[in-house]
């Protein structure tokens, strides 16, 4: 057992309850996707192969930052390779990636999700789609990590999504935020062509949630 036990094993325990959690929303599905969180120099990752609304303790492997394995009895998620590459370029302390219907069919057609509604602005806006590259390759962690080039999530060609926050809970708010907007698209696009926000419009929003503390609960002013 690594140094700081009881944190990984937190870790552990925190990522096996995000993975039902998130199965539980439809975004994981079956052993499809994977999660993980940073504890200081390790990562807690889901195993490769565990089904995910069932996964526990156990099916989480701790890993260090370079990816040798310091608890666990089950190899890694596939997908470690762009997990890690994540931590190291963008300090996320979470990330979350999907297989979830909505995200994966806006992948299969779109070289961009654009910013149809303002809280896209949480995830950075647009959303650009990563060439397809076969999972757990080299190729595929670099070109997705070049689509999170200042943003909280991206989208994988013909694959899924995947999205990182500074806390595990606020990856999965991400997740949960990106299945929404591209639902939303997929049925506005059934319509016509959605109209997208643009820069102006975008910057507005931006301005006017500073000025009122949007998303955060405040007291009533003085009656």
């Amino acid at each position: 057992m690594a140094a700081g036990s009881s944190v990984l094993d937190d870790a552990r325990r925190a990522v096996a309850r995000a993975s039902n959690g998130l199965a539980a929303e439809g975004l994981l599905i079956g052993t499809a996707g994977n999660v993980s969180v940073r504890a200081g120099e390790h990562v807690a990752v889901t195993a490769t192969g565990v089904v995910l609304g069932t996964a526990g303790p156990s099916d989480v492997t701790v890993v260090d930052l370079d990816g040798a394995v310091v608890d666990g009895d089950l190899a890694p998620t596939s997908e470690l390779e762009l997990h890690l590459g994540i931590y190291r370029r963008y300090g996320a302390g979470a990330v979350v990636h999907t297989h979830s219907p909505q995200a994966t069919a806006v992948s299969l057609v779109l070289d961009e999700l654009p910013c149809v509604h303002y809280q896209q602005l949480a995830l950075g806006g647009s959303i650009r789609v990563a060439p397809f590259a076969v999972f757990g390759s080299a190729e595929l962690a670099a070109s997705t990590l070049a689509a999170l080039e200042g943003k909280s999530a991206a989208l994988l060609a013909n694959h899924g999504a995947i999205v990182h926050g500074p806390t595990l809970e606020a990856a999965m708010d991400h997740a949960l935020l990106l299945e929404w907007a591209c639902g939303l698209y997929v049925r506005a696009a059934t319509l016509g062509v959605p109209r997208v926000l643009d820069d102006g419009q975008q910057e507005a929003v931006v301005t006017a949630a500073v000025q009122r503390g949007y998303g955060r609960p405040r007291p009533l002013e003085d009656r």
